[in-house]
């Protein structure tokens, strides 16, 4: 009797996956893509998305770019307020059109998974995607090889994780610095004296940026820093374009949105 083979497990979590595997022409031939009746519904619900380096002076543009926390220091732009809804995915699963796609979603349903020793890649898929059919009309695999479409899907997915590993460098340095430091977003509602918080995150400290000696400004100037933290600053604009869409979408006026915070 001939042995069986077990395939590999992939463990832990993929933000976005639901039902994350590593991709195998053994267990996923028979499967394609076709079209998506609700093509971004697996972001609908994510407030904040993963982005790289090469990705925040295009993405300043339209979302608040802030970092997981101080322990991570990954860039997040960020997709909503107040609760679990990405405000840039309409009912009908579609992200509006004129807005930046962070390369996370176009990636998706492939991923990166990498082995413990981080010495090899492997490219996961997830199997739960709507538009991943079996007997789809573009097939993952063509005489037991990848197909060309899969191929150009993991080319994405090497670069994007050549990309990730830089990013992680920006996040180390800002953290050595100590430009990384806890923030709020506030807002004076029509009629009040007070400012009210709606948003706490991590991001660059202006005070702290200003403090750095010549010799540490002149460093990230030279490691072509500089431009990404100020884009990341001004993109602190779009907190209050955040709190304007999420009103709109719920027919909510601001200081509704921000009563609901206090609660």
């Amino acid at each position: 009797m001939a042995e069986t083979v077990e395939s590999p497990k992939l463990t832990g979590n993929m933000f976005l996956f639901e039902s994350p595997e590593l991709m195998n022409k053994e267990t996923h031939s028979k499967l394609g893509f076709q079209a998506a009746e609700k093509n971004f519904s697996y972001c609908a619900k994510a407030r904040a998305i993963p982005i790289t380096v090469s990705e925040i002076m295009i993405a300043m543009k339209d979302y608040p770019i802030i970092f997981l926390n101080r322990e991570n220091p990954a860039p997040l732009a960020v997709m909503g307020i107040v609760d679990e809804v990405n405000l840039f995915v309409d009912e009908d699963g579609k992200w509006e059109s004129d807005k930046y796609i962070p390369g996370y979603v176009r990636r998706y349903p492939f991923g990166v998974a990498s082995e413990d020793s981080g010495e090899r890649l492997a490219i996961v898929i997830d199997t739960a995607y709507e538009g991943l059919k079996e007997g789809g009309e573009f097939p993952l695999f063509e005489n037991d090889e990848p197909s060309a479409s899969t191929q150009q899907a993991i080319e994405f997915c090497k670069a994007f994780e050549q990309d990730r590993i830089a990013t992680n460098g920006l996040g180390e340095r800002l953290n050595q610095l100590e430009l990384i430091q806890g923030q709020s977003a506030q807002f004076t509602p029509q009629g009040a004296e007070e400012q009210k918080t709606f948003a706490e995150y991590f991001g660059v400290d202006e005070k702290k940026l200003q403090e750095l000696s010549d010799e540490q400004f002149l460093e990230l100037r030279k490691a072509g820093i500089l431009p990404l933290i100020y884009a990341m600053m001004m993109s602190m604009s779009n907190w209050r374009v955040l709190l304007q869409r999420r009103a709109r979408r719920f027919n909510m006026t601001e200081t509704d949105i921000l009563n609901r915070v206090d609660n």
